[in-house]
């Protein structure tokens, strides 16, 4: 964008307005940031998922909550005096909500992290072949920690590749689990599940070393110990593998209700946010890779 522009917003804002000089600068350091952002954008080219992207980074580079929404004030000012003033006919901030809480951008693994972190446990031993079972499927499928570990046997279907879920609300959703999930998961029924129930009965799918469903805090104490097994220097969750789930199926072209259908997100604005997770892997990618990044 021009930079004339800012000029003379800031001086109708100092003239007619009356701003003091703090509140002017203020204004200015929140519009270059702006400007910066939307560098090679004309204010009639820019839409509000544009002004929506530079809120998103505004919360990835960890700017407070109230700093936010006195830079979204500016934005919001500036937009309005060029379309009164006819230097613009677009107004592009006119249904973004002032921030009162940011949505963080989920922490995820790469691809290769995923790998290492899955090739961990020992296929040896019936505890080894449980956890593995447990990752490849939370993986595979994005599920909670909560609907994995309280999974049934009824509850997936290795024939036809499916899982079925009663994730929040009651809501029921079935998920694909795909091949190496569904072979794992087969091969821990087959060689693992009978050893830990040593001879007991249960309709759990996960069991614990003492004989019944596993809970999620045991759970998350596995994972735990194969991140510092694997050599990852991240702190990763049960919810990490989710989120990197979905920014994965995102990132190779899956489609957005899809992938909330699988997340069993009600409203899709839940799973929009993987979709800032994408685009600034892609703009660090591009800082980092083009001459002229």
């Amino acid at each position: 964008m021009d930079h004339d522009l800012l000029k003379r917003f800031l001086n109708y804002l100092a003239v007619e307005k009356g701003l003091s000089r703090n509140t002017l600068e203020s204004y200015e350091r929140d519009l270059r940031k702006y400007f910066l952002f939307m560098e090679g954008k004309a204010p009639d080219d820019i839409r509000q998922q544009d002004v929506l992207d530079f809120l998103s980074r505004l919360s990835s580079d960890g700017m407070a909550v109230p700093s936010a929404a006195r830079c979204l004030s500016a934005v919001r000012g500036f937009h309005k005096y060029l379309l009164i003033d006819g230097l613009s006919k677009n107004e592009p901030t006119g249904n973004i909500e002032t921030p009162h809480g940011w949505k963080r951008l989920p922490k995820t693994l790469s691809s290769s992290e995923v790998e290492t972190l899955l090739d961990q446990p020992e296929r040896t031993s019936p505890l080894g072949l449980r956890d593995k079972a447990m990752l490849e499927l939370l993986y595979a499928t994005g599920l909670r920690a909560s609907e994995l570990v309280g999974l049934r046997l009824q509850d997936i279907n290795l024939e036809r590749g499916f899982v079925i879920v009663i994730g929040k609300g009651s809501k029921e959703r079935a998920v694909p689990l795909g091949e190496v999930a569904g072979s794992r998961v087969q091969e821990y029924c087959d060689r693992s599940r009978p050893l830990l129930l040593k001879g007991r009965e249960s309709d759990s799918l996960f069991i614990s070393s003492r004989h019944r469903q596993i809970t999620r805090q045991m759970f998350w104490e596995r994972i735990k110990h194969y991140v510092r097994k694997a050599g990852i220097m991240k702190s990763v969750s049960p919810h990490t593998l989710r989120h990197s789930f979905a920014t994965h199926l995102l990132d190779n072209g899956a489609d957005l209700r899809a992938v909330q259908a699988m997340l069993g997100h009600s409203d899709i604005s839940t799973t929009q946010i993987y979709t800032y997770v994408s685009r600034e892997r892609l703009k660090q990618i591009h800082e980092k890779y083009h001459p002229r990044g």
